[in-house]
């Protein structure tokens, strides 16, 4: 099977990295991809955007599967430009994308499937939570607990020019539910819980996302179960009578309060960092599953494995404001020897000298028995390397490994 990955970060290697394993992956392609995936297969200058492009390679090189990364293709209607061409494609269409591309319409779809989520109100005031209600790659959500952050999250989110969507603020846990789906049937992956804030502790602005960890505690084969069966099929039966069938990764953003499960939001694609905490544990064939999705046959395993798996993001010294470009980047070799994983995020050639190119520069994972032994594997890994004013979180997945069991 030919398989064309398209997308440019973190998440793109991780999948990338996974069915390059499959035994059915003849060739693996990445557009435009990263000099990591360049190591396992072939990338090619072709945007993500550039749905016309995309076509035209997928005739050329006989594309079987195509796995879209990030979400603006998506919400844009790539897949639908690829379906009608013929192309199997492993994600949703423009209409079912909305769930990601829209606040508002997300709000409808979870209130028409009686799915618990965050009350809309029509009144700011704090403590309330302001989302811009179209995409802003994880950097458009505003929580607002004083007067003075609700001004300052309005004339942010303002900023973007969109429609402002206005929601109680919920406390608790969060947890992020990723199930491939194929129209009509959800099957889930682990659970991941990821780190939004810059620094540590949570503070700072929002990002889109310093790390991640799988397993999450209290959240077992039956828990999740139970979350599909409350939020993930209820929205699928809804978006199909609609007439927009989810074919694709429906990620749930849910919150777990004192009053029960409410959801926060919905992503129609892999979240970025979860991915990358959540494929290393997987245990089936990956291609299998979203293959078999992508053709309205939901098969395959998707189960983790008895392994923990923590992320933690190497960003730019400014990140979120500002990204990084051409600062050299050195010990990727040591951190791998050291048996973590190293997804490129936002790296790039020049030359023979791997260079930063982004806001988020790098991923590094460690895999272990347990999260303490994952979590001391991520940052073993992530001290072997250096870039100009490197910075990243040091409590991803703190405290987290007493709880699980």
């Amino acid at each position: 099977m030919k398989v064309l990955v398209v997308g440019s970060g973190g998440r793109e290697h991780a999948l990338a990295w996974k069915l390059a394993q499959s035994k059915d992956c003849d060739e693996l392609h990445a557009a435009p991809g990263n000099p990591g995936i360049a190591k396992l297969g072939h990338c090619h200058p072709v945007r993500a955007e550039d749905g016309e492009g995309l076509l035209a390679f997928c005739g050329e090189h006989e594309i079987d599967l195509v796995v879209v990364g990030p979400e603006a293709p998506l919400v844009a209607g790539l897949a639908d430009q690829l379906r009608h061409a013929g192309v199997a494609v492993f994600g949703p269409s423009a209409a079912a994308a909305r769930i990601e591309g829209s606040k508002s319409f997300a709000k409808d779809v979870m209130a028409a499937a009686g799915v618990p989520t965050a009350e809309r109100l029509s009144v700011a005031r704090p403590p309330c939570v302001v989302k811009v209600d179209g995409l802003a790659a994880g950097k458009g959500v505003f929580v607002c607990r004083t007067q003075a952050e609700l001004d300052a999250g309005l004339q942010a989110a303002g900023g973007r020019g969109d429609t402002l969507v206005i929601e109680e603020l919920l406390e608790g846990e969060e947890v992020s539910v990723f199930a491939v789906c194929d129209g009509r049937e959800a099957q889930p992956l682990a659970p991941a819980r990821d780190f939004k804030r810059v620094g540590d502790g949570d503070v700072g602005p929002n990002t889109g996302g310093m790390g991640a960890y799988s397993p999450v505690p209290r959240f077992g084969p039956a828990e999740v179960e139970e979350l599909l069966e409350t939020v993930h099929r209820p929205v699928l039966t809804e978006l199909a009578r609609r007439g927009s069938p989810f074919v694709g990764l429906l990620y749930a953003g849910l919150m777990m309060t004192d009053s029960g499960l409410r959801v926060l939001e919905f992503n129609c694609r892999f979240g970025d960092p979860e991915t990358q905490a959540i494929v290393p544990r997987l245990e089936g064939d990956l291609l299998e599953l979203l293959h078999g999705a992508a053709t309205g046959r939901l098969a395959g395993n998707a189960r983790a494995g008895d392994k923990a798996a923590v992320t933690v993001a190497l960003a730019a010294p400014d990140y979120p404001e500002r990204n990084d470009v051409g600062s050299r980047i050195e010990g990727i070799e040591e951190a791998e020897a050291t048996g973590t994983l190293v997804f490129h995020a936002g790296t790039a050639m020049r030359g023979d000298h791997l260079v930063t190119n982004g806001g988020r520069i790098l991923n590094v994972t460690g895999v272990g028995e347990d999260l303490a032994a994952a979590r001391a594997a991520a940052y073993e890994g992530a001290a072997r390397i250096s870039f100009a004013g490197m910075r990243y979180r040091t409590d991803i997945a703190a405290g987290a490994e007493a709880h699980v069991g």
